[in-house]
């Protein structure tokens, strides 16, 4: 019975979250790498040399770095919903600001905001995890989360150059510009699917079943996910109950 509980409930996941994820880190990266690409005609428009385009596109880090540690405190406090959609939402405003730098200062100002912005957004990703899944699938599903990279930068290429080229003199507006403020639009939209769609806890999911007191999905789960919260069995594709349904 509780086999057929946990197959069920973490299949439920899986596909409720990890495809809203995906594409949500997919957009994260895209809009990370898309100033390489910008600098293509942007270096040139604003008269940037190597050195400034490069400290001004570092300065995305220190942000990053220095609001990392407090972003997964407070998403810890508010709930992953509020703050996920927060983190989206004000990065896809300063990833768009990108479009309207006019010199050296205003191009790491803003790439120092969207890293602030940005902060904590994929170890929350890894912190959520650990409230839906139990140890032994944390692993696959961080696998599959983290191909969104290696999908951004794939694709990542051919939209940007696409978007710098086909978009350039658009209302008066460079190309760079467009790419900018067209790649920070998805992330705005998406973080308003996140505020309304994503769910902080187990216990809040609806769309898990409560059936009986023994074999409710939404009483399963909390518990398996906490008493294996520092477990380090791994997913093997023998024990594993997310690889025995995957296939089926």
């Amino acid at each position: 019975m509780i086999d057929s509980i946990e197959k069920t409930t973490i299949r439920k996941i899986y596909v409720r979250l990890l495809p809203l994820l995906f594409v949500a880190y997919f957009i994260c990266y895209l809009d990370r790498i898309n100033v390489g690409f910008a600098a293509l005609t942007m270096n040139t428009d604003l008269g940037f040399t190597a050195t400034v385009y490069a400290l001004g596109a570092t300065a995305f880090f220190w942000g990053y770095c220095l609001f990392e540690v407090p972003s997964n405190i407070i998403l810890e406090k508010v709930g992953a919903r509020i703050w996920i959609a927060r983190i989206m939402i004000t990065w896809g405003l300063f990833s768009g600001a990108t479009a309207f730098v006019t010199g050296a200062t205003s191009f790491a100002a803003v790439r120092f905001f969207l890293g602030v912005s940005e902060a904590g957004f994929f170890p929350g990703m890894i912190l959520y995890f650990t409230y839906w899944f139990p140890a032994r699938c944390r692993g696959q599903v961080v696998g599959w989360f983290m191909t969104a990279i290696p999908v951004a930068i794939f694709l990542g290429g051919p939209i940007s150059t696409s978007l710098l080229v086909q978009l350039d003199g658009l209302f008066g507006l460079a190309g760079w510009r467009w790419l900018f403020l067209c790649e920070a639009a998805p992330a705005i939209i998406l973080g308003f699917v996140v505020l309304f769609y994503l769910t902080d806890r187990p216990a809040m999911a609806h769309w898990l079943s409560r059936g009986s007191a023994n074999g409710s999905s939404r009483n399963w789960l909390p518990n398996a996910a906490r008493s294996s919260r520092s477990a380090s069995t791994p997913c093997s594709s023998r024990s594993s109950i997310c690889a025995s349904w995957r296939w089926q």
